[in-house]
C-alpha cells in the first residue's frame, strides 16, 4: 500500500486560494487540509502531516496588529524549520518566511511592484534546490506576480535563489523552507479577479495572459511536481 502524503495549506486570505496547485498536488496523490486563517487558529507543529504550502494575501507581513495570526505563525515558520518539514511559502507567504527569519520586508515598495507575467532569473544555487531545480534548468522562467510589497533584506544564512529586473529576491531557502515572491498556482482568471479587484482591466490581463500560459502552466505544474515529490520523500522517511 502506498504512504498517504499529507499537506497542510495555509490560507490568510479567501481572495487568494489554491488555485491550480489543488489539480497538480491531486494528480501526484497528495491529500490536502485547508487551514483558513479567517476562520480558524494557526496549526501546530503536531498537526501539520508532511509539509506545508502558505499561501498569498491582500495584508502585509507588518499587519500583526490587525490580524492575530501573523505572529503565531511566524513562529510556526521558525518550527518547522528546526524540525525539517518542506514548506513553500507564496508572495505573502514568502515575505512572513523572511521576517520569521530575521529579513525585511518593505511594504508598498517604491519600485512599484509587480503585476502580471515576467520573466525571472535564476541563481547558481536553484540548479541544487529540491523544489526550483528543474525550472533553473533554463536559467528563466516565466512566472507570475501580483505585489506591492517585497523582501528587501533576506535573513541571515538564507541562499538567494532567484531574481527579476525590478526585485532582486524572489526567492531564497533557508533550510526546509523555500519562499518565492511569484505565483506559480495562479490561473489567468485569478489574475484577472485580482486585477478588478484593485480596480483594473480584468479581461485584459486574462486575455494577455492566456496567450503565455503555455508557458506559465508549465513552470508552476513543474515547480508543484517538484514540491509534492518534496513531500513524498519525508513521507516515506517519517
Amino acid at each position: 500500500m502506498a504512504t498517504p502524503v499529507r499537506a497542510t495549506i495555509i490560507q490568510p486570505d479567501p481572495h487568494v486560494p489554491l488555485d491550480r496547485f489543488g489539480h497538480w498536488l491531486g494528480i501526484n496523490r497528495i491529500m490536502v487540509r485547508g487551514v483558513p486563517l479567517w476562520k480558524v487558529d494557526v496549526p501546530s507543529l503536531a498537526e501539520i502531516g508532511d509539509g506545508v504550502l502558505l499561501l498569498g494575501g491582500t495584508m502585509s507581513a507588518h499587519d500583526g496588529a490587525t490580524f492575530s495570526w501573523i505572529d503565531p505563525l511566524k513562529k510556526l515558520l521558525v518550527q518547522l524549520v528546526e524540525a525539517d518539514v518542506p514548506v513553500l511559502g507564496i508572495c505573502l507567504g514568502h515575505q512572513l518566511l523572511a521576517e520569521a527569519f530575521g529579513g525585511q520586508v518593505t511594504v508598498s515598495d517604491p519600485a512599484g511592484g509587480e503585476h502580471g507575467a515576467y520573466e525571472v532569473s535564476w541563481h547558481p544555487g536553484a540548479a541544487e534546490d529540491p523544489v526550483l531545480g528543474r525550472l533553473a534548468d533554463h536559467g528563466s522562467s516565466l512566472l507570475l506576480e501580483s505585489h506591492d510589497d517585497a523582501v528587501t533584506v533576506l535573513p541571515p544564512g538564507s541562499t538567494t535563489l532567484a531574481s527579476s529586473e525590478l526585485y532582486p529576491n524572489q526567492a531564497f531557502r533557508v533550510g526546509s523552507a523555500l519562499g518565492v515572491q511569484f505565483h506559480p498556482e495562479a490561473s489567468p482568471e485569478l489574475m484577472g479577479r485580482w486585477t478588478e479587484l484593485d480596480g483594473g482591466d480584468g479581461r485584459e490581463m486574462r486575455r494577455s495572459l492566456h496567450r503565455m500560459d503555455t508557458d506559465l502552466s508549465r513552470n508552476g505544474r513543474l515547480l508543484a511536481q517538484a514540491f509534492a515529490g518534496q513531500l513524498r520523500s519525508r513521507a516515506l522517511a517519517a
